[in-house]
């Protein structure tokens, strides 16, 4: 069996690159080993689908930090504009909601999967599900055929010991992260054996694991913080990485936006400078200076001067809008009885009072497995992939999307915005590559 284009993955950025290939001209088999497709899709943004971001390509860029500026020239063609214009010509109405993440109306996945297999139908991409490849099929070309002194991808072979060819070939596999979709880092060998560099693997956005007790203890587990800043420091006492933003307790660490987006700093700091823990903080009011926060201490227990400072918190936690259980907490790591009143307290207690408060702190040994990470980090290097239409430099015919690529962004709309945007430019460079006469099968 013979297409001008096969595609490996039917996730986000695999069934972008499908329709972008078929749309192209080409024909196009898009392959994946599940029964379904769209599996990851279907339970991203809690169900609902954040498609993409409409923040500036800039903005969209420095959400990406690991290697976002790779897919600049994706991005141009193929942003998060041209991403709501394409659903919207899909007839899927979108909202924005809050930090520009953009939302289905009917706040359903499905409606957005159910969109993009229909357009895939619609266009005759070739589909078979229950499909594994077990490796692409190579042939050695000749110094400076096409431009490679190397490979030349023609095909796969199934795990079936079926060969299908085509003149171009897709790796849009994902990396390990939620491998129940279907996401178990089978791109990585293929990659491999046509000569790609495979950097290292690791969990982002994925809890953190802290050891405190007042953690392990489950004492704060469920207790959410808003609007916190979180703090990543080095052993050397330097800040890491600060990321505002909502805050859970977990009976193991820290989940939430916050704690997501430190958890790659987190696997870092701890590698770079091979130590079992780290330090952490909070910021429970970083709208508010340290001075501020004292002042407000201080004459919330001078009105109330007859009332124990555990009551004069609760009213100050009140008016910070945070929760009153964090009260025995804080007061057991300042070594201050709740039960003291104004008069009683000294300043220096005033000042540990507050410098918990600006930095309330934990020490992080690790995060959760790569497994229950939402992203994957690392991945095929983007030294060794053309920015401009995703193509592999070491193979000619292979091409890659998605996470399966050095590239992950925050949560928040933006890694489907770099599987689309990555996705779309590998499937038309593809058919491109596959149509033209230069290049027969």
């Amino acid at each position: 069996m013979s297409q001008q284009v096969i595609v490996i993955g039917g996730g986000p950025s695999g069934l972008m690159a499908a329709i972008a290939a078929a749309d192209a001209g080409a024909s196009v088999l898009l392959l994946d080993k599940g029964e379904a497709l769209g599996r990851k899709l279907a339970i991203s943004g809690g169900g609902r689908c954040n498609v993409t971001n409409a923040k500036d390509i800039d903005e969209l860029i420095r959400f990406i930090p690991g290697n976002g500026r790779f897919l600049y020239s994706a991005l141009s063609s193929f942003g998060n504009r041209q991403i709501i214009d394409f659903f919207t010509a899909l007839g899927i109405a979108l909202k924005e909601e809050d930090h520009g993440r953009m939302f289905p109306v009917s706040d359903k996945a499905k409606t957005v999967v159910d969109a993009l297999l229909a357009k895939v139908r619609a266009l005759g991409v070739n589909i078979r599900t229950s499909c594994a490849v077990k490796q692409l099929l190579m042939s050695e070309l000749p110094l400076d055929v096409n431009r490679f002194a190397g490979n030349h991808v023609h095909g796969v072979l199934t795990e079936d010991d079926e060969t299908l060819q085509a003149k171009a070939v897709i790796i849009a596999t994902g990396g390990c992260s939620v491998p129940h979709t279907g996401s178990t880092g089978d791109g990585y060998p293929w990659a491999r054996a046509a000569g790609h560099t495979i950097t290292e693997l690791f969990p982002t956005e994925v809890p953190i694991t802290v050891l405190d007790s007042f953690v392990r203890d489950r004492t704060l587990q469920g207790l959410s913080l808003r609007n916190i800043a979180l703090t990543v420091w080095s052993p050397k006492a330097k800040k890491v990485k600060t990321h505002e933003g909502d805050l859970i307790f977990t009976h193991l660490g820290l989940s939430g936006p916050a704690a997501l987006r430190c958890s790659q700093y987190v696997v870092k700091t701890l590698k770079t400078f091979a130590c079992s823990e780290i330090k952490l903080t909070i910021d429970l009011v970083p709208p508010c200076h340290a001075n501020e926060v004292e002042q407000t201490l201080r004459s919330t227990a001078k009105r109330e001067s007859k009332k124990a400072l555990k009551n004069v918190l609760k009213a100050c936690f009140s008016e910070w809008q945070l929760p009153e259980r964090l009260i025995p907490t804080l007061l057991g790591l300042c070594q201050i009885d709740g039960e003291l009143t104004a008069p009683q307290i000294s300043n220096n207690a005033w000042q540990t009072l507050t410098l918990y408060i600006k930095q309330f702190p934990l020490h992080a040994n690790g995060t959760l497995s790569l497994s229950e990470a939402f992203i994957t980090g690392g991945g095929v290097s983007i030294k060794e992939i053309d920015p401009r239409t995703m193509a592999s430099q070491l193979a000619a015919g292979l091409y890659f999307c998605g996470e399966v690529m050095d590239i992950h962004g925050y949560t928040g709309g933006y890694n489907i915005t770099a599987a689309f945007a990555s996705g779309h430019c590998a499937g038309r460079s593809a058919a491109q590559f596959a149509i033209s006469e230069a290049n027969p099968l």
